[in-house]
């Protein structure tokens, strides 16, 4: 893949996934504060299942812009569209499909992911 559209795609989705962890964080703190009023409410544990639910959707979010990070990272060393274990070149098709892609599908395959 060619580097400038790798990097113009990694920063368009970096982008993208910091406004929706900002979003889900912002969501949490609602869920938060809304399991901590008292009323008249039909599943007061519906607030802290929300909860849980955007924690857990939010540390996705930040998962990916760790790998975001990564992969502008090795754009920056020169080192990107090659494995990061083997260093064997990453197929194109791969990297069209995720941009911050680490491995082969080989090596994902084995590693479970």
């Amino acid at each position: 893949m060619d580097e400038a559209v790798a990097r113009e795609r990694l920063l368009t989705e970096r982008s993208e996934v910091a406004q929706l962890l900002h979003n889900s964080e912002s969501a949490g703190r609602q869920d938060m504060q809304a399991g901590a009023e008292t009323g008249d409410m039909a599943d007061s544990a519906q607030p802290l299942t929300s909860l849980g639910m955007d924690e857990a959707i939010a540390a996705g979010m930040r998962d990916r812009l760790e790998a975001i990070d990564r992969a502008l990272k090795r754009l920056d060393e020169g080192t990107y569209g090659r494995s990061v274990v083997s260093g064997e070149p990453i197929p194109d098709a791969r990297l069209e499909a995720d941009p911050a892609a680490e491995l082969t599908v080989e090596e994902a395959r084995a590693a479970g992911r």
